[in-house]
């Protein structure tokens, strides 16, 4: 597979979509937070100074995922037309587990925007939670699905 982000002279390049078909593209992304039993315990039931946490973070990533071309140099300005961000936790492991959802029809992916809103996301929730939690992780920010263009469906089979 040729890198289409190169020039002729093997510097970066914007790629030109101007050819390509519109087409729903979808692309699903996850982000854990490994934090304490305790820190979990008060972000699902309320319990942070700072405010509600989930719903501060999912407007964070929400607006993080609009701002993608303005942090990744050679990402399209897009013209979104669904994100969404949930969350679920798993007390065993104390993980907090944010999922994005980011929809549009275009004629390039939306993958960068998901992983731009869960990392977002989960940066916020470090950020509201680090006064009792130092040691919260982010980990595991992949992304877990994208469908739509030319390479079709990708789902990640590792789940």
């Amino acid at each position: 597979m040729d890198l289409t982000h190169l020039n002729k002279e093997g510097r970066a390049k914007m790629v030109d979509v101007s050819t390509k078909k519109d087409t729903l593209r979808t692309a699903v992304a996850q982000a854990v937070l490994k934090m304490e039993k305790d820190t979990l315990t008060r972000i699902v039931k309320g319990g942070i100074k700072k405010g509600d946490v989930l719903a501060v973070s999912q407007v964070a990533g929400i607006m993080a995922a609009k701002k993608t071309p303005e942090l990744i140099p050679m990402c399209h300005p897009l013209l979104i037309t669904s994100i969404d961000i949930n969350f679920e936790h798993n007390f065993d492991n104390n993980e907090l587990i944010i999922i994005s959802t980011v929809s549009l029809s275009g004629k390039t992916g939306v993958e960068m925007e998901a992983l731009i809103a869960v990392s977002v996301a989960a940066l916020t929730v470090y950020d509201m939670c680090k006064a009792i939690d130092k040691s919260m992780i982010i980990k595991e920010i992949k992304l877990l699905k994208k469908t739509g263009g030319k390479s079709g469906i990708y789902k990640r089979l590792d789940n």
